[in-house]
């Protein structure tokens, strides 16, 4: 029970550390400045590759903890909590319910970057679209399918 403990707290870590970087790829987004934003995302993605492979060494720990309490195999952390003696149970749940809260909190996250980013597309899109470089479209063979173009004045001082 105190491997999967251990275990539970390096995934909590992670998601913590999940969130921050969330929070700076969001400040990035909002800030219009996109010159990090790629190293952001690999920051992202290296955090939930390190979160995929924890999951692993948390299945087995679980696994561990179930067959030691009498469980069966494959257990959820609620099914754990309830079943183990105290003090792991109150100490499962309370892991359990950090999971819960932690997850809210990174899905409301990603939902406003996703937000964000679907904001600063559609702004290129209008951006490239007054200069005449709109696509209307693909034709069968992939190839895009330009309006017709139109000849526009700049003023140079810009």
């Amino acid at each position: 029970m105190e491997k999967l403990c251990l275990v539970l707290w390096r995934e909590r870590e992670l998601l913590d550390t999940l969130l921050y970087r969330l929070e700076v790829e969001q400040l990035i987004l909002a800030s219009n400045r996109t010159d990090h934003l790629m190293r952001a995302a690999r920051d992202v993605e290296a955090v939930l590759e390190t979160l995929r492979e924890t999951e692993v060494l948390r299945s087995v720990a679980a696994d561990a903890a179930a067959e030691e309490i009498g469980c069966a195999p494959n257990p959820t952390l609620r099914q754990l909590a309830d079943a183990a003696p105290e003090p792991w149970a109150t100490i499962l749940h309370e892991h359990r319910e950090a999971f819960a809260t932690s997850t809210r909190q990174i899905t409301a996250l990603a939902d406003s970057n996703r937000d964000l980013l679907t904001h600063g597309y559609r702004q290129a899109r209008e951006a490239l679209a007054g200069l005449g470089e709109t696509t209307e479209g693909y034709s069968p063979d992939g190839t895009a399918v330009g309006a017709a173009p139109v000849a526009r004045l700049f003023d140079s001082s810009l």
